[in-house]
């Protein structure tokens, strides 16, 4: 079977020929292996950071459930002002930018900065937060940043690109996370009055969203509707009441168009499995991690809810991926697929993203595995 056979057949609740590999390394390993300084990728997209994880997925051959990296926008979702980005601050290991854009002559500057590393990905921030003036007293223009086509044109590129080596997802337009720092945690309880406007505005983004998917001739494989540390910054009460509505939403239009739908979902994520398959018809979750990282027992998990929900995780990141040898990645495989293959509804993967420097034998230790001792 082909990677895309293989995810189709799991995600159906149907046995494939063995066990689907999908390590997560979304971000720094397809970076590294390009051989350019991160920021080539992140901020002059040469080559765009989704391009690089395709050729990492074919060059490992892994079975790519590629969840979100493609940042789809349609017409209707575009911010039209004119923005530019302009360098605040340089240095040799790092790029800092800010964007603004002209009315009326003068620049209106976005309070946030994006941070470009030359050796790990991009990070966003309040520019208070790096001890930045909110408004730059020097500032240059960002050069040479090649154009990317993020609406449907280049949405079919990618896809074409990715071809059997897997099955491609965009956002459903709202998630799993729906306060991310520390600002929107104290927004959320000084201003429980603006709670239903929020909510309102998440589920008509999802409304949007559908309307627009619904009219694509050719359509994603699956949606994306987790999000990064859901019950980090949320207690599960409050995914409940305030970001579940929407998240719901969203499944239930998928699951009408006969898409299968995803949430990752790293640290904490044990009520969240439990909730979304109480709550929702959710497809597949991940990453699943294990303490200390996350709460999850892989095996506990394929008990109680194996049966109605795909399980894609869980070897360790840093311990068994980054720091272990070939034999602990092999062991570690084995004990995964021992506790959770059984049946089908198992995708091996890794914890949250692999590390820039995770060995290269150890990915491949990990996808020969899945396909010799993971067959069914």
């Amino acid at each position: 079977m082909t990677g895309r056979e293989r995810l189709l057949k799991v995600l159906k609740g149907e046995i494939p020929d063995c066990v689907p590999c999908a390590p997560d390394f979304s971000n720094m390993i397809p970076a590294k292996l390009t051989g350019k300084p991160f920021w080539d990728l992140y901020l002059y997209n040469d080559p765009p950071i989704w391009d690089a994880y395709v050729d990492c997925a074919k060059f490992f051959d892994i079975d790519s459930l590629m969840d979100g990296y493609f940042p789809l926008r349609f017409p209707d979702e575009i911010d039209q002002r004119p923005w530019k980005k302009y360098f605040v601050h340089k240095d040799e290991r790092k790029l800092i930018t800010q964007r603004a854009y002209k009315d009326n002559g003068k620049l209106v500057w976005d309070p946030f900065v994006e941070v470009f590393h030359i050796d790990n990905p991009a990070t966003g921030m309040l520019a208070g937060k790096l001890g930045l003036p909110a408004v730059p007293e020097k500032y240059e223009l960002v050069e040479g940043i090649k154009d990317v086509d993020t609406g449907y044109e280049g949405f079919k590129k990618l896809k074409a690109k990715l071809g059997d080596q897997g099955l491609i997802g965009i956002g459903g337009g709202a998630g799993t996370s729906a306060l991310w720092d520390e600002e929107m945690v104290m927004w959320y309880f000084d201003h429980p009055e603006e709670h239903k406007k929020v909510m309102d505005e998440r589920m008509e983004a999802v409304e949007r969203r559908f309307a627009n998917i619904a009219k694509m001739e050719i359509k994603p494989d699956f949606i994306c509707v987790g999000g990064s540390g859901t019950l980090v910054f949320q207690s599960l009460d409050t995914v409940k009441n305030f970001s579940l509505p929407a998240v719901k939403r969203a499944i239930e239009l998928a699951t009408k168009l006969g898409l299968p739908t995803h949430v990752h979902s790293c640290g904490p994520e044990k009520e969240l499995v439990k909730l979304m398959v109480e709550e929702t018809n959710l497809t597949v979750i991940d990453p699943l991690e294990i303490p200390p990282m996350g709460d999850c027992i892989l095996k506990d998990l394929k008990k109680l809810y194996g049966d109605r929900i795909v399980l894609k995780g869980n070897l360790h990141t840093t311990e068994v991926m980054l720091r272990g040898s070939v034999e602990d990645v092999i062991r570690e495989s084995k004990k995964c697929i021992d506790d959770a293959a059984k049946g089908g509804r198992f995708i091996l993967s890794t914890g949250d993203q692999c590390g820039r420097d995770t060995p290269f034998e150890n990915l491949r230790a990990m996808v020969e595995t899945a396909r010799t001792y993971g067959k069914y």
